[in-house]
């Protein structure tokens, strides 16, 4: 293919140099020529055969609409009897940079459109967000779509699609169960019948992690990313997308819990500090109990001395104020 083409444009620019031009310099100069055009159109070809398909063609109606521009622009230049060579010139690089710049904005433009059309085929359709694999896997979002707090469509990518398969079918044993859990959890949004799925087909072929599709993929259609993910998070803010995250969620439905109250928690392994216990409430809050090892297995009466919020979650420190 590669040989092919060279052959035939440095072929071309050799006949075209003996057909206009006589001494050899012009016949080697003009196969030249033929040979960078041929180089040209072989990296041209790489780039748009990689290509989403709809940006192909929005590159080449913007082409045909940019040529129409540069035409109809140098009808009323004025031109260069005199100079025939320069008229050419001009009229080349002016021809040559609006079709560039035409080719570039429809293929830019091309997706983008594709995507309101896609995931807002009419003004009824409200959109909750974009599901990631790992909120999917985690689950609780079937439990917050069941409570009716999310309303509106929910967007399934096809190709997380793809990866929640493809996790399903894993040889390893754990990665194939949270595969099949994140297809079940699928299943049952589903028939939720006041939660509608929307499976978006598209795909961004040139990239190739499944973040970066969903970042690019937020940012076309504006809707905010649903996700557990604490990197895919990170990104999100710095690209100033909205991000509605169920780990923050989860931290925030918490109880309050201030210094002075009391609780009961049973003491189930030992604290990292010596003599310390280590409870947990009902909602996976940890309770760190002074002096709390010598009780192990026992239920105690505590009160809560201070709470410290952390990445990770909360953390409550407390004191025994007797044995239940």
């Amino acid at each position: 293919m590669i040989a092919a083409v060279t052959t035939v444009c440095l072929s071309c620019g050799i006949l075209v140099g003996r057909a206009f031009f006589g001494d050899a310099k012009a016949i080697l100069l003009a196969g030249a020529v033929g040979l960078g055009v041929g180089i040209v159109t072989l990296v041209l070809l790489r780039v748009w055969l990689a290509m989403e398909p709809e940006r192909v063609a929005g590159g080449f109606i913007g082409l045909l609409c940019g040529s129409a521009a540069g035409a109809l622009l140098l009808s009323g230049m004025p031109t260069f009897p005199n100079h025939p060579a320069t008229a050419a010139a001009v009229y080349g690089l002016v021809m040559a940079l609006l079709s560039l710049i035409g080719m570039q904005l429809g293929a830019a433009k091309a997706t983008e459109l594709r995507g309101l059309a896609q995931v807002k085929p009419n003004k009824e359709v409200q959109i909750a967000g974009i599901l990631d694999t790992s909120v999917i896997i985690d689950g609780r979002i079937a439990d917050v779509c069941e409570t009716g707090f999310i309303t509106g469509a929910l967007i399934i990518p096809q190709f997380v699609l793809q990866e929640l398969q493809a996790i399903a079918d894993s040889s390893e044993p754990t990665r194939r169960t949270r595969g099949r859990r994140g297809l079940d959890i699928l299943n049952k949004i589903k028939k939720q019948s006041y939660i509608k799925i929307i499976v978006d087909e598209r795909d961004y072929q040139l990239t190739k992690e499944v973040d970066q599709k969903l970042i690019q993929m937020a940012k076309e259609t504006g809707c905010p990313l649903i996700t557990n993910d604490f990197n895919l998070n990170k990104v999100a803010e710095v690209h100033s997308i909205q991000v509605l995250n169920i780990n923050s969620l989860a931290t925030a439905l918490k109880p309050i819990v201030l210094p002075g109250e009391t609780m009961r928690v049973q003491i189930i392994k030992e604290g990292k500090e010596a003599g310390q216990g280590v409870a947990y409430l009902d909602d996976g809050t940890m309770v760190v109990v002074e002096n709390g090892r010598r009780h192990m297995g026992k239920t105690l009466e505590v009160t809560v001395t201070s709470v410290l919020q952390t990445t990770a979650g909360r953390m409550i420190f407390a004191s025994i104020r007797g044995i239940v």
